[in-house]
């Protein structure tokens, strides 16, 4: 039997964002990989459990001693932006998730003063549907 990819996604806040995409990825792959929630806080990695996350993790340790160990990391660009997310998102978490040798599938939702330039500003649903139908297909067909 091969092994499932491993899929951690990562939010703060309340956690809005990493839901959408959990509930994505559940309904298109079920029960074929395997999801963990990384919140910057509790509340967030609550919601992301509560999307149907299969295992999950909070603050800045979890996320420093998980991400290594991933597959794929999704979340929105904020994630790998140190001090974003009002501060919940340390330095250490952002260095920890772009060292990650993970493939890293990062939607463009920011507030912070970041603008990636060349990305669509497709509403969340859409950037969602492309991220989880699209690009982790991929990887994932690519890596089987």
């Amino acid at each position: 039997m091969e092994p499932k990819i491993t899929i951690g996604v990562i939010d703060g806040q309340g956690g809005g964002i990493g839901s959408v995409i959990i509930k994505k990825i559940k309904e298109v792959y079920e029960e074929n990989v395997e999801i963990i929630a990384l919140g910057t806080n509790a509340i967030a990695t609550a919601q992301m459990m509560k999307a149907g996350a299969n295992k999950g993790a909070t603050g800045e340790n979890a996320i420093m001693v998980t991400v290594p160990g991933l597959n794929i990391i999704a979340g929105p660009i904020a994630i790998v932006l140190a001090n974003s997310m009002l501060g919940e998102l340390t330095s250490k978490m952002a260095e920890a998730i772009a060292a990650s040798p993970a493939w890293k599938l990062l939607l463009p939702l920011t507030q912070e003063k970041v603008i990636v330039v060349g990305a669509s500003r497709e509403p969340l649903p859409h950037l969602v549907e492309t991220l989880v139908c699209e690009k982790l297909s991929e990887i994932i067909r690519n890596n089987k």
